[in-house]
This record gives structure tokens, sequence and C-alpha cells, in this order.
């Protein structure tokens, strides 16, 4: 299975979870394609980049997304990170689990964008925590300006 960057029909409203991957933690965001809104959900915890997937198997539930869609967290010249490569990973068990279509997007710059939304200093750990769910929140609010663009 491969992860691709958008719908073959990009007319279609949907709704997707995003997921802003990370080893330790893992922010999750809904949305939907009609407003090109969305919202924070929470952040699961992971263990070397496994999540609880009984935690993610209820968001699916609670929320019945149409689609996936995963962070990609390419370097900064565009080449591709392990983190990346474990982020589409993740994509694929997520499709292969829960038999929705998931998709990827540059996440470059994303936590810089949530920590500025959240007016966080680096040595606020705090509120740092905070930072996974608005990253995924801006990852599918990016997202979904680019299905608008087409």
């Amino acid at each position: 299975m491969a992860i691709e960057s958008f719908p073959e029909n990009r007319s279609l409203p949907l709704t997707a979870l995003a997921f802003d991957f990370g080893t330790n933690r893992i922010g999750v965001a809904f949305g939907q394609s009609l407003s090109g809104t969305a919202c924070a959900v929470c952040v699961l915890k992971a263990k070397d980049g496994v999540p609880d997937w009984e935690q993610i198997e209820k968001l699916i539930q609670e929320w019945n997304p149409d689609a996936f869609l995963i962070g990609l967290p390419y370097n900064m010249d565009g080449s591709e990170s392990e983190m990346l490569v474990r982020a589409r990973k993740f994509g694929n068990r997520l499709q292969g689990r829960f038999h929705k279509p998931c998709f990827g997007i540059d996440e470059r710059l994303s936590s810089v964008q949530a920590r500025d939304q959240l007016a966080i200093t680096d040595g606020d750990t705090k509120k740092g925590a905070a930072i996974d769910d608005v990253a995924a929140q801006i990852i599918l609010e990016n997202w979904f300006a680019e299905l608008r663009k087409s």
C-alpha cells in the first residue's frame, strides 16, 4: 500500500483524522473538507512509535472519518528522514488495520507553527505537550487548502 497525496476525486466532501506522528507522542486532529476546518482532538502516547491501537480504534469509532492523513516529516532540504520512513509505516498500518484510505502531506515546520499559534516558548514544557494535536490540526487544514486549489 502506498500513501498518496490526494484522493482521485478531490471534489467529494470528506472527513479525516490527521496524525502528527512521533516516537513518543502522536497528535490527532479531525476535520472536514467542506469548510476546510479542523480541530485538535488529543495527543496519544507512543512507545518507540507504536501507539495503543485500541485507543486509535476508539477514536475512529467516535469520529468515523472517511480517510486518514499522515504528516510526512521531510528534512528541510526535501530529502527523506528516518522519521518520514516511520511515519509512512504508521500510515500503512492504519490503512491496513482500519481499511480506510490514508494520505500524506509534507509537514515541515508544522510544530513551529503550532508553537507560534499557542505562543509557546522552548522552555515551556507544561504547554509543550499540547503542540502535537495542534500540529495535526495545522497539517489537516493545510491539506484541505491544497485540495481546494485544484
